[in-house]
């Protein structure tokens, strides 16, 4: 896939109310979502991330982009407009490993998550999509969509974690 030519745009942290609320469906398939896909790319890449969801940035659309290594350590890349995540059913192999996010900058915290997964949805012309993840790329496509649903992988921790994390940061809410 090229990668479109966008703007970066500041990232919003955890605490900011467009991460912590699901986002909206995605409806017109125009030059505007064009130009945010591009932008969305530059961002991450300007904060040397793996994946972006719309709300990282403040917009509140469900969108992600992403640049990520899989378990063969092939890079994928990509974007999913109004994505749905599949996981396999029980029992799961699950990886547990350290996990960061751009909107929780400079911690991570240990979390489980099933070591496969697959996201369908459609690119920004409408056309359907389907992205399959195993490794480091499943762990991205479940945190992105974690983001378009309102949940940030923080949210996931126990609260002693979350609440160490959050302090660390200096993005602690008390």
């Amino acid at each position: 896939m090229t990668v479109p030519a966008g703007e970066a745009r500041p990232i919003t942290y955890y605490g900011t109310e467009v991460l912590h609320r699901r986002c909206a469906e995605v409806t017109a398939f125009d030059d505007a979502l064009a130009a945010l896909v591009a932008d969305m790319f530059a961002s991450m890449y300007a904060a040397n991330g793996v994946g972006l969801a719309a709300n990282q940035i403040g917009v509140d659309a469900r969108v992600f982009v992403y640049d990520c290594p899989d378990a063969s350590d092939a890079h994928q890349v990509g974007h999913v407009v109004n994505p749905v995540l599949h996981l396999p059913p029980p029992p799961r192999e699950l990886d547990d490993d350290d996990e960061g996010c751009l909107s929780v900058p400079g911690e991570q915290g240990e979390l489980a998550r099933p070591s496969q997964a697959r996201v369908t949805g459609v690119d920004m012309t409408g056309q359907p999509v389907e992205i399959v993840g195993t490794g480091l790329l499943a762990r991205c496509l479940q945190h992105e969509v974690d983001h378009l649903e309102g949940m940030v992988y923080v949210d996931r921790l126990p609260a002693k974690e979350r609440r160490r994390i959050l302090k660390a940061t200096g993005l602690s809410r008390s």
